[in-house]
């Protein structure tokens, strides 16, 4: 999302480098949405990704369909969710053809309508995966009510939410319960919270407990707060958004940080301001 228009306005040499130098420390997932740039950053990157000569089987790509965002070259009177059959499969092959591939690895849904109706989805999934132009299929920011409709007529794969240190509620609100028992695999999109985005009396907390934490396991504020976030016995995958290859190398170094018990506890304990029940 930050490679693009709505960040750090790539160029195509830029992007190729980026690609490549995520591949050197052995980040292969890119994480995709239609919208993204206002349905640019898409081409954009395929354009950087067929001229970088990376082997499609060496990459993982994602995208997301179903939001009508109001855009330059999408004229809609007001931002809105779209799950037809006919409007699910348009939006993958329109990914496909901005993203130069014949497939992508995982397909999700971005975000529940209310008037989603589970057999349409299903109709759809069906023949894009038989059509061998998505691998798996699943949904993000879904409520577990939501999972269980969508999920009548076919397995998801995975559930992209919100989770990080400031934002836990998923871990006490059942959703990464649901999806443990039911084998789904969480994704978590900004998984430093807001740690860093803002000063308040919890981030000032968390950050004196994450300063008695660094020297012991010779990590940063950020790799703490990966290294936390990794501990969940769901296996999350953070979504990590920075642009900086300093920063992505040191994400990358985090998941050989375990954390022992007590500490993951004294981490959640300066978030939540107060002894766990």
């Amino acid at each position: 999302m930050t490679w693009g228009a709505w960040g750090k306005q790539f160029s195509t040499a830029e992007m190729e480098a980026m690609i490549q130098h995520c591949l050197s420390i052995g980040i292969t997932t890119f994480d995709h949405a239609d919208i993204y740039g206002g349905y640019t950053t898409e081409a954009d990157f395929g354009k950087a990704f067929t001229a970088s000569g990376v082997k499609r089987e060496a990459i993982q790509l994602i995208s997301k369909c179903g939001i009508k965002y109001i855009s330059d070259n999408r004229n809609y009177k007001v931002k809105h969710y779209d799950y037809s059959k006919d409007y699910i499969i348009w939006s993958v092959e329109e990914s496909l053809k901005h993203l130069q591939t014949d497939y992508v690895d995982l397909l999700l849904l971005h975000r529940p309508s209310p008037l989603m109706h589970p057999n349409e989805i299903a109709e759809a999934i069906t023949i894009l995966k038989k059509q061998g132009k998505i691998r798996d299929f699943g949904v993000s920011n879904f409520t577990t009510s939501q999972m269980d409709m969508v999920g009548l007529r076919m397995d998801i794969d995975v559930n992209q939410i919100e989770f990080s240190l400031t934002a836990h509620q998923a871990m006490h609100d059942g959703t990464l319960d649901y999806m443990f028992t039911n084998g789904i695999r969480p994704m978590a999109w900004s998984p430093l919270g807001s740690v860093f985005r803002e000063d308040t009396e919890q981030t000032r907390r968390i950050h004196k407990q994450l300063g008695v934490l660094m020297d012991k396991y010779n990590a940063t504020e950020d790799q703490l707060l990966l290294a936390w976030l990794l501990k969940h016995p769901s296996s999350i995958t953070p979504v990590v958004g920075t642009t900086n290859k300093i920063r992505l190398q040191q994400a990358m170094e985090a998941t050989k940080i375990n954390l022992e018990l007590e500490d993951w506890f004294l981490i959640l304990v300066a978030a939540q301001g107060h002894k766990v029940p």
